[in-house]
């Protein structure tokens, strides 16, 4: 693209305007809160504060909502940590660790390290913007339905070898996953499918509606089975700072997951939610102690931290120099601009250079503001863990159910969201991995449509996966991905056997 550096000072100067300053404070912080909210995410949050940018000029609303964008990738790990209930599908990984952490009275830290990444993935994140958002936008126009397709069976495969020792039980849950992906009105034929007659199964299962059942209802009972064993327990906090130790174990990852992330979010439609997934089982696989992951590790919480912010910033890269959404939240700041009279797409970079680079401008002052917002508020957050149990828990439920309500209106959703929590606490207690039932519901739905599309594009299932040199490289990237830890094994018991 080649940096107009004129123009980057236009837009820093655009950008540190008082008035824009203030949107940018506001938008962070308001994202911030929704993020931490069960089910009410960053689209949400942008959607419903449509009506307040009709005032305001483009540059301004589009400061605004990028603000509450990013500003929800921050909050969304708070609830993760502190709750074992993520804010939304891009914080999943972030309760792997982050939650292990709080039960050992470390929950100051992990809130400090997942704000620090944040701040290093976005950072990242936007300097790859401006030095690559053109080259990278036409490389996300080379994957097709066969890319996107092998695209997410990588993520898959990945998220299951997260599994080791019970990868037939994640094989098991991703399976379980993928079948509830099809719940609805399949897109192609217009026939239903397993709505057993209800209306409001039509249109699926929202992933949104499981993660909370999952993790919010089903944490919830399955700690209400031992409530009385921990009542007495007064929670650990722990300090805000991070020893020497913890930060050399977290700052290559949280370096180089920023990137993954960044790349990740160029691609329509992946989103934070592969971004960080794809980054916890990558960090988890090169670590020289992958057995510590889950269990509390620092570098668990860093690593997804980083990618995820970093996938809210690459997805502008695909809205602003295609209008192509890179999520579902730059889908509706696409709709949103469009009404304010801002067409996205290659002339925008000509004819409004200053928009754009205010907004990278704006997106770096938002992540130092968000860093300092999110450290500073650790001490009132932790104050949630010394709420007694027989009262944190039903103020969890009613969280989790208006969350629920306020996605489609619907009361079957209460239903579905019972259900789940009830699969919750026995996958829990079968010690069944829940993170590729939930991933698979996130991405079953596209996977299945690209798999078809590229299937009638290519005639067979072969010439699918190696139709061309991404789909090939992804596709020997599943094969390691699922086979590298039983490599890492039998290399241990050779060793152990020389030795």
């Amino acid at each position: 693209m080649g940096v107009d550096f004129q123009s980057f000072i236009e837009g820093l100067t655009t950008a540190i305007q008082p008035m824009n300053l203030l949107w940018v404070l506001i938008g962070g912080f308001l994202g911030t809160v929704v993020g931490m909210l069960p089910g009410l995410g960053p689209a949400t949050a942008v959607a419903v504060l449509i009506p307040v940018t009709f005032g305001m000029d483009s540059t301004s609303a589009l400061v605004l909502m990028a603000a509450i964008y990013y500003g929800a990738m921050y909050g969304g790990s708070r609830s993760s940590i502190l709750l074992n209930t993520p804010g939304d599908g891009s914080a999943i990984a972030a309760t792997f660790d982050g939650y292990p952490m709080t039960q050992k009275g470390q929950a100051g830290q992990a809130l400090t390290i997942s704000a620090i990444a944040s701040l290093i993935g976005g950072t990242a994140a936007i300097i790859g913007f401006t030095l690559l958002a053109k080259p990278l936008a036409s490389f996300a126009l080379d994957f097709g339905p066969a890319e996107y397709f092998l695209l997410l069976v990588f993520t898959l495969s990945a998220i299951v070898s997260l599994s080791k020792g019970n990868m037939i039980k994640g094989f098991i849950s991703m399976s379980i996953g993928l079948m509830l992906s099809t719940v609805g009105v399949d897109l192609q034929t217009g026939v239903y499918r397993f709505t057993f007659d209800i209306p409001q199964l039509s249109e699926g299962i929202d992933f949104l509606v499981v993660i909370i059942g999952v993790y919010a209802v089903g944490e919830v009972l399955y700690n209400f089975l031992s409530i009385d064993d921990i009542k007495n327990k007064k929670s650990k906090v722990g300090k805000k700072g991070i020893t020497r130790e913890q930060w050399k174990r977290s700052k290559w990852p949280m370096i180089r997951q920023g990137p993954i992330g960044f790349l990740i979010g160029i691609l329509p439609g992946a989103g934070g939610s592969i971004a960080s997934m794809l980054s916890y089982t990558t960090e988890q696989q090169i670590s020289k102690h992958p057995d510590k992951f889950g269990k509390g590790t620092i570098e668990g919480v860093a690593a997804p931290e980083s990618s995820n912010n970093a996938a809210s910033v690459g997805a502008f890269i695909p809205l602003l120099t295609m209008g192509i959404p890179g999520s579902g939240t730059t889908a509706v700041i696409l709709g949103a601009l469009i009404m304010l009279g801002l067409q996205p797409g290659p002339l925008l970079f000509e004819d409004n250079p200053e928009t754009v680079w205010t907004l990278v401008n704006s997106m770096f002052i938002g992540n130092l503001f968000l860093v300092v917002i999110n450290i500073l508020l650790i001490g009132l957050l932790v104050r949630i863990l010394d709420t007694p149990p027989k009262i944190l828990y039903p103020l969890i439920l009613v969280l989790a159910f208006i969350g629920t309500y306020t996605l489609s209106y619907s009361i079957i959703d209460f239903y579905i969201l019972v259900i789940f929590g009830v699969i919750g606490v026995i996958m829990k207690l079968l010690k069944f991995p829940i993170a590729p039932l939930i991933l698979a519901v996130i991405v079953g739905s596209d996977m299945e449509q690209n798999f078809r599309k590229s299937i009638v594009a290519h005639d067979n299932f072969m010439n699918v996966l190696f139709a061309s040199p991404i789909t090939i490289t992804l596709l020997i990237m599943t094969v390691l991905s699922i086979a590298y830890p039983f490599i890492v094994e039998w290399v241990k018991k050779f060793k152990q056997g020389r030795a």
